[in-house]
């Protein structure tokens, strides 16, 4: 296993000739994807990985410096991509790791057949003409929050951040990923995200965009996916699930594996 492998935590499960790439967003690990896994093994390669500051990796690699902009990530994604040798994949990318894989894919797009984007965010904060979900101040707090009191902070913001039932298993899970990091590495990472304008590369991503989004999202509003697809430069396709929250692939399951599936099979050019 290489230096990139192991820092990541990098699994490669499955087989067969399509390879798909599965990636977490921020205060997760590989884990939010376990119940997409299972149905996915049996006719595809399937990799797995932990983004540099999630709490399953060595915070001595966090180097805070690299990951204030999130091409650090797309940077990492690409230097595993060269690692295993993968020539094409499907990218199945969470939240933040969405405009990861995309920003990968406008410097290398004949490594990806294919984006499928998870509540997926250019810009948290409202603009001119733009709605993206958050005030300047509603970030203020929420940083100021994470600062004060980082384990209380988690166990407020992981039921809004998956909406629905309180006591829910995801719920738990989550609180539990997103407790795993350090305090100030999650700081810095909330930063890096929530205060991230990717409005102006969507053009230069040429390569086809797939969309998902739950009807209801905490940090997502619905009209974001929208925007997305009219701004992004290859061809691109919605859909808006009946899920409530930010990580419905945990939260709903039966709900979105289904769609997931369909998403990662089927081409939007038939």
């Amino acid at each position: 296993m290489g230096i990139v492998e192991q820092a990541h935590n990098v699994k490669v499960v499955g087989s067969g000739e399509r390879v798909i790439v599965l990636a977490h967003g921020f205060g997760t690990d590989q884990s939010v994807w376990k119940h997409l896994v299972p149905h996915l093994v049996d006719d595809h390669r399937v990799i797995l990985y932990d983004n540099m500051g999630a709490g399953t990796t060595n915070p001595d690699y966090f180097d805070f410096n690299r990951y204030t902009t999130l091409e650090g990530y797309a940077y990492d994604l690409l230097a595993i991509l060269e690692e295993l040798q993968v020539e094409s994949c499907i990218y199945v990318g969470h939240s933040v790791s969405a405009m990861i894989g995309a920003i990968a894919s406008i410097t290398r797009p004949d490594l990806f057949a294919k984006l499928v984007m998870i509540s997926a965010s250019p810009r948290y904060l409202n603009d001119v003409e733009y709605f993206g979900g958050f005030e300047q101040e509603d970030l203020d707090q929420l940083f100021q929050a994470m600062q004060d009191n980082y384990k209380a902070w988690c166990s407020g913001f992981a039921p809004l951040a998956v909406g629905g039932d309180m006591e829910s298993l995801a719920v738990q899970e989550f609180s539990r990923t997103l407790f795993n990091m350090r305090p100030d590495i999650a700081l810095s990472v909330a930063q890096t995200i929530f205060q991230s304008d990717m409005r102006q590369i969507l053009p230069l991503v040429t390569v086809p965009c797939h969309i998902i989004q739950s009807m209801k999202d905490l940090a997502v509003p619905v009209v974001v996916s929208e925007y997305l697809h009219q701004n992004l430069g290859g061809e691109s396709i919605v859909e808006v699930m009946s899920s409530d929250g930010h990580l419905p692939q945990l939260s709903s399951p039966d709900v979105v594996i289904p769609v997931l599936l369909n998403h990662i099979r089927y081409n939007i050019v038939q």
